[in-house]
């Protein structure tokens, strides 16, 4: 019996159940099994930057190197490559809450997550528009970031402000055109950003223009240092 007060969210119940590998098919299992995880999502030399795959020793892509984005350092998990776009399918689009811990920890394995963590004084899930976030019901960002760092997790200090045309077909300055005054810090509590250690946390990363638009907002209010994390990258330049 349930006292108040000790109750979990069902949702949290659910990802302590043995379930199905939702790549091997591997019963019973984490929704993502660690063979898997091993075998599709391999460390990879990757931009410091922007987390675009780069030949090994090389720091930065030539387009980060000409021009820099706001953002001290970007790590991502994997590549947007079977089977993780059906994954994140099923976790974002579909609501299922139990893919949520598993990718975390899949996204907390990658190189240098970790200590990025653990130094941050905030972590921040990457904004939906109020509209979107209707239609969804949740912010996938915040459900991974919420795993990443509870006591630091914070979905209500960076904000977006308005819903932007898709991003497809534009040119990189058309899409940074297209994103400027999309996030906004929270007014009562821009201060909070200030001098702090940041990690933008975010479940795709294409372009990065989203992330670039909002670490700009981050930086401009004073942050010290800006890592984005994701779980997933494209690995071709837009």
């Amino acid at each position: 019996m349930f006292h108040r007060g000790s109750e979990r969210p069902f949702s949290s119940l659910l990802e302590r159940l043995p379930s199905q590998c939702a790549v091997c098919r591997a019963w019973p299992s984490q929704p993502v099994c660690d063979a898997c995880v091993a075998r599709f999502a391999p460390p990879t030399p990757r931009c410091a930057t922007c987390a675009l795959p780069v030949p090994a020793g090389v720091a930065q892509c030539g387009d980060c190197v000409l021009h820099p984005p706001p953002l001290d350092a970007c790590l991502a998990a994997c590549a947007y490559v079977w089977p993780w776009p059906g994954c994140l399918a099923q976790f974002k689009f579909r609501g299922d809450a139990g893919q949520a811990a598993p990718l975390a920890t899949l996204l907390r394995s990658a190189p240098w997550v970790e200590p990025a963590l653990e130094q941050a004084d905030l972590v921040l899930p990457m904004p939906l528009a109020p509209a979107r976030l209707r239609q969804r019901g949740f912010n996938q960002a915040h459900e991974l970031a919420r795993r990443l760092a509870p006591r630091k997790a914070d979905a209500r200090l960076l904000l977006r402000i308005r819903e932007t045309t898709a991003q497809s077909g534009l040119t990189r300055a058309e899409r940074l055109r297209n994103l400027s005054g999309a996030f906004a810090l929270e007014p009562l509590r821009a201060q909070a950003v200030q001098g702090r250690r940041i990690v933008l946390v975010d479940d795709v990363m294409t372009s990065g223009a989203s992330l670039f638009a909002a670490a700009q907002v981050l930086r401009t209010g004073g942050a010290q240092n800006i890592t984005a994390v994701v779980l997933a990258r494209t690995e071709l330049p837009d």
